[in-house]
């Protein structure tokens, strides 16, 4: 087997382990419960850091939406991260990319890394994943890295 080829599926192979293995990990908790709606929404501050180049805003705008989702029912927790992603380049790809959930004190109260893979082009993908967040009243997301690859 080709070395070259056989990296990135191991790379993905690792990344999808180390994903299910941790999910989301918690640095401290908001108190209640709560049926309150999202108010949360992803943070344009990713989409405009210095060190983003014309064709990686690009990339960046292939998220076209990321947000919590509060399924909490009867006292019980019950926090959901869910996005859409469409491709809009030429070719399959692959995404990734990491996230951190903030209260309004500034604090992180969750983060993890979404995998997207062979998204066909103009194809849409859309995904969920439980968090470890307890409400969502006052918590903003912010998308700390993305990136597009071509997939094999």
């Amino acid at each position: 087997m080709n070395r070259r080829a056989s990296s990135p599926f191991i790379a993905v192979a690792a990344a999808v382990g180390l994903a299910f293995g941790t999910a989301c990990t918690a640095e401290s908790g908001s108190g209640g419960g709560g049926s309150a709606p999202p108010t949360t929404e992803a943070s344009e501050a990713a989409q405009d850091t210095p060190k983003a180049t014309p064709s990686e805003r690009g990339e960046r705008e292939d998220l076209v939406s990321f947000e919590l989702d509060d399924r909490s029912q009867a006292g019980i927790s019950d926090v959901w991260v869910v996005w859409t992603i469409k491709n809009n380049s030429s070719k399959k790809s692959n995404y990734t990319w990491d996230w951190e959930a903030v209260d309004a004190n500034g604090t992180r109260v969750a983060n993890s890394t979404e995998y997207v893979t062979d998204v066909q082009p103009g194809q849409s993908s859309k995904g969920e994943m439980v968090t470890v967040i307890k409400s969502v009243d006052g918590i903003k997301l912010n998308v700390t890295s993305f990136e597009r690859m071509m997939a094999p």
